[in-house]
């Protein structure tokens, strides 16, 4: 198997397992009702530029440019994560929303936002496919993960503006979706 292909299908892969994180996330909100905070929004946000660098890859072809976007992308959710765990690293503070796995969520997406610029950057060190061109048409594999990724952030968008109903600012600690005059 040539470099291209390696790196086609670990792009897909990488954009497999942000969509997993953040289906997780989907999964903690709804399953146990809670809501995210604006910094756990943001996070996710981070968590879909750092995933964009991939789509590109797919899309327009395997370019340094959009494995540094996914880099951007990542040091701005690790600087939002990691501002949440210093909120939350006092004696005494029981954190926002419960452990999964025994970290909260805004810790774990620290430590997948690092693992993100970890990864980027070997996939910039030892992939030899770069200025590969663009498929001339999407596969199967690579219209399904582009689609289930486009579903994520649609339904992202959707969860948010229920949350926030037609108010601009979103509460420290939520506790009910706002549209559905929460």
């Amino acid at each position: 198997m040539d470099s291209a292909r390696i790196s086609h299908f670990l792009n897909h892969l990488y954009i497999l397992g942000i969509s997993g994180v953040l289906l997780g996330a989907f999964g903690i909100q709804f399953l146990d009702s809670e809501y995210p905070c604006p910094l756990c929004i943001l996070q996710r946000m981070g968590m879909m530029l750092a995933a964009s660098g991939a789509v590109l890859n797919i899309v327009r072809g395997t370019q340094a440019s959009h494995f540094g976007m996914a880099i951007v992308g990542a040091l701005i959710g690790a600087s939002i994560s990691g501002r949440q765990v210093l909120l939350h690293i006092a004696p005494d503070d029981p954190g926002y929303g419960n452990p999964a796995f025994g970290m909260h969520l805004y810790t774990w997406a620290f430590v997948v936002f690092v693992v993100i610029i970890l990864l980027c950057g070997l996939h910039l060190i030892f992939d030899k496919s770069f200025g590969s061109e663009a498929p001339k048409k999407l596969g199967m594999l690579s219209k399904a993960t582009l689609g289930l990724f486009a579903l994520i952030i649609l339904a992202n968008a959707i969860a948010v503006f229920c949350e926030a109903g037609f108010h601009w600012v979103l509460p420290d600690n939520p506790d009910s979706y706002r549209l559905f005059g929460g």
